[in-house]
């Protein structure tokens, strides 16, 4: 498998994203099937050719189609799982009696499991043992790339074919660069998610562009710290997946996460604020494993603590502000 080019791919999940990425690759020449939850799910997308709830307007290309999970693992050379980080796990074992013994892994999943900590990767290198595996981050809002407009994302991986794996998503629109750093790359694109909330309640209160830079500098830096206990290359944090991930899901009106900060900071609950969203919105589940991971390792996350107050705590988020602006003075660079 590894000297020869991917060609055979499922991508297991109809969310926007995991859409998204099917069209990209049939666009991109490899034979895909697209993994729905069910079989009437995937005859209702199969029949128009489209996904009019998740990607309306996106037409597939000939060599996408929709079938069941199960179904579309049995031949794959690459299995994307591009689902809810916390249904990943469950959607793994869908699939453990037909994925090929060959097939290489790739998580676009941008979470934390919340009862475990764990990784995507690590998620899925103990529910499918023995496959390579590789993760892909970065700034890719779906409906740019869907529309193809100039773009990048990263693939990280320390044992899976990247060169077959770049060739698979690079094109002419999506500009694909290769990492060995899976830990920096997975944990940049779960923790930007919290701190586009933040973004998000910025905008809302009309706070300025002061604010808005303090606030993702600074929540950078949180992201930046817990990554690297966890053993992550800081240069990663600087990259793509961390810094370039953050800012389109910090200023982007399509972003979830930030629209989740600006309905929050509103006075919208947040059960009814995810419900109004449609789709998951990563960063209010990543919220709590992000602290549970930091206080085993020793991190200090302030405006992740601050988030969590808000979200579920009843804190509002105003007061959030104040005690944040309240907090000592401190060095920069600690």
């Amino acid at each position: 498998m590894a000297s020869e080019p991917i060609q055979r791919v499922a991508v297991i999940g109809t969310t926007s994203w995991g859409t998204t990425l099917a069209v990209h690759l049939a666009r991109n020449h490899r034979d895909v099937l697209l993994g729905a939850r069910s079989e009437e799910e995937a005859q209702l997308i199969e029949q128009a050719r489209e996904h009019q709830r998740r990607l309306p307007g996106i037409k597939f290309p000939e060599t996408l189609h929709v079938t069941t999970a199960p179904e579309a693992v049995r031949d794959a050379d690459l299995v994307c799982f591009v689902v809810p980080s916390q249904t990943l796990a469950q959607n793994a074992r869908a699939v453990t009696g037909t994925i090929s013994a060959n097939a290489v892994l790739l998580s676009a999943t941008k979470g934390i499991e919340a009862s475990t900590g764990r990784r995507m990767s690590e998620l899925l290198a103990a529910e499918l043992p023995g496959h390579p595996l590789a993760v892909l981050s970065g700034p890719n809002l779906s409906r740019e790339v869907a529309n193809d407009l100039p773009g990048t994302t990263v693939i990280a991986s320390t044992d899976a074919p990247l060169e077959q794996l770049r060739d698979a998503f690079h094109a002419r629109a999506l500009r694909v660069y290769t990492s060995n750093d899976v830990v920096g790359v997975e944990l940049g694109g779960a923790l930007k998610n919290v701190v586009a909330i933040a973004g998000g309640m910025v905008d809302h209160f009309e706070f300025g562009n002061n604010a808005k830079a303090a606030v993702l500098t600074r929540g950078l830096a949180e992201i930046t710290r817990l990554a690297v206990a966890a053993g992550a290359d800081p240069l990663t944090l600087q990259g793509l997946a961390g810094v370039g991930d953050l800012m389109a899901s910090a200023y982007s009106p399509l972003a979830r996460n930030r629209r989740l900060g600006e309905l929050l900071a509103a006075g919208g609950t947040l059960e009814a604020t995810l419900a109004s969203l449609g789709e998951v919105a990563e960063g209010a589940t990543t919220i709590p494993a992000a602290l549970d991971l930091a206080s085993k390792l020793g991190v200090e996350l302030p405006i992740t603590e601050a988030l969590n107050s808000v979200l579920y705590q009843g804190v509002e988020p105003l007061d959030a502000v104040s005690a944040l602006m309240a907090r000592e003075p401190t060095s920069e660079i600690r």
